[in-house]
């Protein structure tokens, strides 16, 4: 038997679809880690600091903020680049915010190193799905999905460790230290890989961007809708899930997480499953599913009786929620895969108005001990998702030229680094 090669292409990075899936996962993870560890630490972070709510309510919507601006710095970044070195210069900022967040001695510290991190945590974001759409093209099949479950994975992590640190009364700057470091750790393992193509390669300084058109933007505004609601829930589960069991149902700090754990524990399982479902079901089919899970599983948080009540609803709304983003951000990038990190980049705009509307709206509410309600209202909105579920699709609308095509890889316009 011999061995040869790697084909390599004149970026001289080897040849690997799965190599190339092994770092973008790896990435997913890392994000779901950052993203997990700044929400179920913000009731530690309070009582350290002594935050009123609705300073700890500004936080979390700057946090959004910034992350629709550090979307766009990605965006450049991938383009001068790659979004390899856009995935791992975003994460270790991320991992630097993180420990910045645990060792902020006053309210101005802090406040700089969550801007920090929504700046970071955009600019990931925009990276690892630019790389992962390039992925699936070049699959030829579902996987975004799986992706996302190494997401939540990930996030579940992170939430136990948060957890597992409060139990034994480590300060939160020691638990945001062992987040961080988790980070860098799974930064640390992300290779460069080229996508195979299907022609030859042509020098990525000679692709022109191509205007997206108004056309284009009218056929986003489905998924767009979608994303909004997706991120409603998810910000108003994820920020503030910790935050509801600790002053609405009288949970301890130990206890206080595990609502984020069980929803991202139920996005394990819905994501782990979305690529089967849509293969055997078609993606209308979940997602219209979905809708409905999430909005029965919003309604039992919302009138939960106890914390053990609420920890098993927020993971059944993770289990519904879970295969909603994938899905709408794999139709979307297939409308304009020449562009798909620009597509994507705009179509995130949703998703941070999403979070801005959730967090903003439920920490208002908990700030003024309506946190039920929270919950119940972003229930009503996922009648809009049964609406917009017959524009989700499997393939690209309309014929598709060979020549039109650019190769697999091209979703780094600049070769990778």
């Amino acid at each position: 038997m011999s061995f040869e090669r790697p084909a390599r292409v004149t970026t001289g990075h080897p040849v690997s679809r799965s190599g190339t899936r092994r770092s973008a996962t790896l990435a997913f993870a890392a994000q779901g880690v950052s993203v997990a560890a700044v929400y179920t630490t913000v009731p530690a972070v309070t009582e350290h600091l002594g935050l009123a709510p609705l300073l700890t309510t500004a936080l979390m919507v700057a946090v959004a903020l910034t992350a629709g601006g550090g979307s766009f710095l990605g965006l450049a970044a991938i383009r001068r680049a790659g979004s390899v070195a856009t995935m791992r210069g975003a994460l270790l900022t991320a991992a630097a915010a993180l420990t910045l967040i645990g060792w902020a001695p006053d309210e101005a510290t802090v406040i700089c190193a969550y801007i920090l991190f929504g700046l970071a945590v955009g600019a990931l974001d925009v990276g690892a799905n630019t790389r992962a759409a390039a992925i699936e093209r070049a699959y030829g099949r579902s996987i975004f999905g799986s992706f996302y479950t190494a997401w939540s994975v990930g996030g579940v992590l992170a939430a136990l460790l948060t957890a597992g640190t409060a139990r034994l009364q480590w300060p939160v700057a020691a638990g945001l230290g062992v987040q961080a470091g988790l980070v860098l750790l799974l930064a640390t393992c992300i290779r460069t890989h080229a996508l195979p193509s299907s022609s030859a390669q042509v020098p990525s300084d000679t692709v022109a961007q191509p205007p997206l058109g108004r056309r284009l933007w009218i056929r986003l505004i489905p998924f767009g809708l979608v994303l909004l609601v997706v991120y409603v829930v998810d910000s108003t589960v994820s920020a503030w899930s910790a935050v509801y069991l600790r002053r609405t149902l009288a949970a301890s700090l130990t206890v206080a997480p595990l609502a984020y754990a069980a929803y991202q524990a139920g996005t394990v399982v819905g994501r782990a499953a979305t690529d089967r479902l849509v293969r055997r079901f078609g993606a209308v089919a979940v997602v219209r599913t979905a809708a409905l899970l999430v909005a029965g599983a919003l309604a039992g948080m919302a009138a939960a009786p106890s914390w053990p009540v609420a920890v098993l609803a927020a993971g059944a709304v993770g289990l519904g929620a879970s295969v909603l983003a994938p899905l709408c951000l794999a139709s979307a990038a297939r409308l304009r895969p020449a562009a798909s990190e620009a597509v994507l980049a705009r179509l995130n705009l949703f998703n941070y108005v999403g979070v801005i509307t959730g967090g903003a709206v439920s920490g208002l509410l908990g700030s003024t001990g309506q946190f039920r309600l929270a919950y119940a209202a972003p229930a009503a909105l996922t009648v809009l998702l049964l609406a917009a579920a017959r524009h989700f699709t499997q393939r690209p609308p309309g014929p598709v030229r060979a020549d039109s095509v650019p190769p697999l890889d091209r979703a780094d316009p600049q070769p990778l680094r």
